[in-house]
């Protein structure tokens, strides 16, 4: 099972991201498990200054927007 995070306070891209994440990973058939950290604090403490960003498995893969289908499936797929 893949851990994900996704970091952001709440607004809509941050709420699609999930959405997409999730989307993605069904069709895939991978499972996953996805962490909202909304905590202004926690988001810092992962060194992100701008969101939506994604943490897999600990890593921060990504930050300052919706990531695309493509690279969400190449999260997945290792």
């Amino acid at each position: 099972m893949k851990e994900i995070e996704v970091l952001g306070t709440g607004c809509a891209k941050c709420k699609n991201t999930i959405a997409l994440i999730e989307q993605v990973a069904e069709a895939a058939g991978v499972a996953v498990n996805i962490k909202k950290i909304e905590e202004l604090r926690d988001i810092t403490n992962y060194g992100v200054m701008s969101t939506p960003a994604v943490v897999l498995d600990g890593k921060v893969v990504h930050t300052g927007g919706i990531p695309s289908r493509d690279k969400i499936e190449q999260w997945l797929s290792h």
